[in-house]
């Protein structure tokens, strides 16, 4: 299975939890600390004794909720109004703005990794809005560290036992946006304000998203490509490249994201040269798509450079079974 459905929590020191004993009540000026340690708690937050708070530099702050089977780790800060409900874990150093909502009191599981922040009035690991899912069924959510997941938005559990949803290290995830049930979203990748994923979406590494982009369910977006705002993107978006409009066409390569990245000017040239054969190629009218991807394979030059290969493989991928496709593309010619 690959790392990115894996739990999380074994990266960060959660071997160092208290346990509660009792409701948390005392002087509403002072509030508790728990235990020895320097974890603070709010008199007028509710923390259920079954609940495991890490020990060190913690913060429960006035009217937040931490449930009975909740795990937060150390540093973990819970701002005002903020809520843990159901099997809930939270690695080292996460943040609750005021107003989020992370798990559900349903059968399954939310795990979320270190030094992650989740924005004001956001909801994560909540019940899935698929009407496949069957009340009583386990459900999932899994998300790694150092996430940034801005004011309002959401992320669904799993729509079944067998699968999760599952978010990787280092993403942005700006204002108002909604990942549903079952995607796979991998690293360093940036959602601007109101993008939206539909279900079983995966989005693999590097990826940037405009604002009000919407994916249709089940459509895969490969790594280092780029959407542009207001793209309703409703078939794969391959490797390394750019889509855009309402109903979105491939508008070339994402150069300033590969070159961002770190891509050499020899990947950058091969790529271009890779994408002119395929999408802009004088006999585009004469051969079809596989006819090029193999005149590129069989290349001399460009079947040695790894990410070419990568490209073709991602184009392939998107015509095998229960796949969409790639987004529409017009037969420039190259002369």
């Amino acid at each position: 299975m690959h790392s990115l459905f894996k739990p999380r929590l074994s990266f960060c020191s959660l071997n160092h939890f208290y346990r509660s004993s009792t409701f948390i009540s005392g002087d509403a000026t002072s509030g508790t600390t728990v235990g020895r340690s320097s974890t603070f708690i709010h008199p007028t937050a509710i923390v259920h004794p079954n609940a495991v708070i890490g020990e060190q530099d913690g913060y429960i702050g006035p009217f937040c909720t931490v449930g009975a089977f909740a795990k937060l780790g150390n540093g973990c800060q819970l701002h005002p109004g903020s809520h843990i409900f159901g099997s809930t874990e939270l690695g080292d150093r996460c943040v609750l703005m005021t107003g989020a909502i992370v798990g559900e009191d349903i059968p399954g599981r939310t795990v979320i990794g270190c030094n992650n922040k989740i924005g004001h009035h956001a909801v994560v690991g909540i019940r899935c809005q698929d009407m496949k899912y069957k009340p009583g069924d386990e459900c999932f959510v899994d998300i790694g560290n150092n996430n940034d997941i801005r004011e309002h938005s959401s992320v669904h559990r799993s729509s079944k036992s067998s699968d999760v949803t599952a978010i990787g290290d280092n993403n942005l995830i700006m204002g108002s946006c909604h990942i549903a049930h079952d995607c796979k979203i991998g690293n360093n990748n940036i959602f601007a304000n109101n993008t939206l994923l539909a279900g079983h979406v995966v989005v693999e590494d590097y990826v940037h998203t405009g604002g009000t982009t919407a994916v249709h369910q089940f459509c895969h977006v490969g790594s280092f490509s780029f959407v542009a705002a207001g793209s309703m993107v409703s078939q794969d978006v391959p490797k390394y490249m750019m889509v855009g409009g309402e109903r979105p066409e491939l508008r070339g390569l994402n150069l300033e994201g590969l070159r961002r990245n770190g891509f050499t000017v020899e990947e950058i040239i091969g790529l271009r040269s890779a994408y002119r054969k395929i999408f802009m190629s004088a006999d585009a009218n004469s051969e079809g798509l596989e006819e090029r991807l193999n005149e590129v394979e069989q290349h001399e030059k460009l079947a040695r450079i790894s990410s070419v290969r990568s490209m073709i493989q991602s184009i392939r991928a998107s015509f095998e079974q229960n796949r969409r496709g790639i987004c529409k593309f017009r037969l420039w010619s190259s002369s």
